[in-house]
């Protein structure tokens, strides 16, 4: 371990590598936390929320969060992933101030370490970039020697056009230093400047953090945007190697002091790039987005047909066991599109796009090499992408559920983003303040207004929630679902998407009917002499030995 950590540290800093190396054992010295792993299981569930996305009168929003935590999901989600907490000043979080402090306007430290307590919680290290309003980039425009080398001042040269653009903004923007103009690297916006981790300083600062995050209670550490870390003019300055080898050093260092944190990471991009970050399955993330599965699920239902999906599913392997993936459909961002190339044809990624245009949600895009501007992104809260006029509430609601059955019973941990469990609709009037695509599914909710729809039977918000609920509920008591189990894609018929799950002696057939037919699947029974549907608790007919099962239509089945 010692040795791989010189080595990676040899690779990246030549020349100062031995002092480094020196200071980097010092700074793991002091932080000891844990010496215990996670172990993930079919318990795990983690919900996706803002600190403030509830909100109470004369109350600190993550002591209501916690309190709504509590009342309403405790023993059905024990993992919350709560969205940065920290001082900002744009992207709702994501252009940090001030790592080490809680913003005061939700809360403070003992709330986080409260919450601690009774959840695990996922802290977001937003450390591709940080705020301009930072104190490292206000000192770094005073001339303060120490942030001198902190951020990457480059000249506008030919070469900058192999760089990959998640944005169809500047690469460069122009500040006032005190020794003049500088253009300085910013990938995402004018606010977010980027952070230069040639710089050894920077790199001692980032380790700290990350280990002051586990310090504080973080079991898992979101790496956000991290395919863009490392910068090499004349590259596309993605998913550089050097890239992966930081975090494979993150990963050692945490290996020595905070074994109990997993980290995930967060890159939008192909399925093929996006799995690099498992490394060998034992040196980088344990957990991975599964970016490809919210447009796939989003086209199975809206074409009525999973051959996509299916095909796609059963190409999924993880490298070792200790390792799986993150299934989300819907957070704070939008439906990435690019995890989809390869997979879906271009067509119908036009498809999706102009259904959500229909719908009433919005399209961001990103910057090519040649100029031209390509969809990134579909803006949209996932009920209202998947929702159909022509079909009924009843029917929309099915779909939804189902869309979020698929996404908890395949092969990893599921993610439910706050919106989803509790049923939101696309929230326009967040666009109109904020001038941003992606305020239309962070709506905040008042506390006292949300009880009162989440007690009413009649509304969409109880609906919702309660059918999510109850699917969780049953998930999380049927070790089939353990991340390390088996999962085995089977071919019945186009309409449904169906798979095998499969953990020590329990063995669990997934069907979900995309369609809006009712299907009659026959198949041969392996299961057991009296099958039946866990989400419904309905035995499953039999005869001669096969399981006759009639889905209607968007009906999911788990049957055991």
């Amino acid at each position: 371990m010692i040795q791989n950590i010189y080595d990676k540290l040899k690779f990246l800093y030549t020349e100062n590598a031995d002092v480094l190396y020196n200071k980097l054992m010092n700074l793991i010295e002091k932080y000891k936390i844990s010496d215990k792993e996670i172990n993930l299981t079919e318990k795990d569930v983690i919900l996706i929320t803002y600190g403030d996305s509830i909100k109470r009168d004369g109350e600190k929003p993550l002591q209501t969060l916690h309190k709504f935590l509590n009342d309403h999901v405790k023993g059905i989600i024990n993992t919350v992933h709560i969205l940065p907490f920290f001082p900002y000043s744009s992207d709702d979080g994501f252009s940090v101030i001030d790592y080490k402090k809680v913003n005061p306007e939700l809360g403070d430290w003992s709330d986080i370490e409260r919450l601690s307590k009774d959840y695990n919680l996922m802290f977001d290290a937003v450390i591709n970039h940080i705020s301009k309003s930072s104190k490292w980039f206000q000192e770094y425009l005073k001339g303060n020697p120490k942030f001198k080398d902190y951020f990457i001042e480059q000249e506008p040269v030919d070469e900058l056009k192999y760089v990959t653009r998640p944005r169809a903004l500047p690469l460069l923007h122009v500040y006032e230093t005190n020794e003049g103009k500088k253009h300085i690297w910013t990938t995402f916006s004018e606010d977010q400047i980027d952070l230069n981790y040639k710089s050894e300083n920077l790199f001692l600062e980032i380790v700290e953090i990350l280990l002051f995050y586990a310090k504080k209670g973080a079991k898992l550490i979101r790496l956000d945007a991290i395919g863009y870390l490392w910068k090499e003019v004349g590259t596309s300055c993605i998913h550089l190697k050097q890239t992966h080898i930081m975090i494979q050093l993150f990963r050692d260092i945490l290996n020595l002091t905070a074994k109990n944190v997993i980290l995930i990471t967060e890159t939008n991009v192909p399925h093929k790039e996006n799995i690099s970050y498992f490394g060998n399955g034992y040196n980088e993330a344990q957990m991975v987005y599964n970016f490809s599965l919210p447009p796939l699920v989003l086209h199975s239902f809206l074409s009525k047909n999973a051959k996509y999906i299916s095909q796609w599913a059963n190409t999924l392997e993880t490298p070792s066991d200790k390792t799986t993936f993150f299934n989300f459909l819907a957070s704070h961002d939008g439906i990435g599109l690019m995890p989809a190339k390869g997979i879906l044809k271009d067509e119908e990624v036009d498809y999706l796009v102009e259904h959500t245009l229909k719908n009433r949600g919005l399209v961001s895009y990103k910057s090519n090499p040649d100029g031209t501007k390509s969809p990134y992104e579909l803006n949209i809260n996932y009920f209202d992408a998947l929702y159909e006029k022509n079909e009924t509430m009843d029917l929309n609601i099915k779909k939804f559920v189902s869309a979020y059955a698929i996404a908890s019973s395949m092969k990893g941990v599921p993610g439910i983003y706050i919106h989803s469990l509790l049923g939101s609709r696309n929230y326009y009037e967040g666009v109109k303040i904020t001038g941003m695509n992606r305020s239309i599914n962070r709506e905040k909710l008042d506390y006292a207004k949300l009880e009162k729809e989440i007690n009413d039977p009649n509304s969409l918000r109880y609906r919702i929630f309660n059918a999510m609920k109850n699917m969780l509920k049953i998930r999380t008591n049927h070790k089939a679902f353990n991340p390390k189990g088996i999962q085995k894609v089977l071919f019945l018929d186009n309409r449904v998407f169906s798979f095998i799950r499969e953990y020590e002696d329990e063995k669990i057939l997934i069907l979900t009917n995309v369609s809006n037919e009712k299907v009659l699947i026959n198949i041969e029974n392996t299961l057991s002499e009296r099958p039946f549907d866990l989400l419904s608790n309905k035995e499953i007919e039999t005869k001669n030995n096969e399981l006759i099962i009639y889905l209607k239509p968007y009906e999911t089945m788990w049957i055991k």
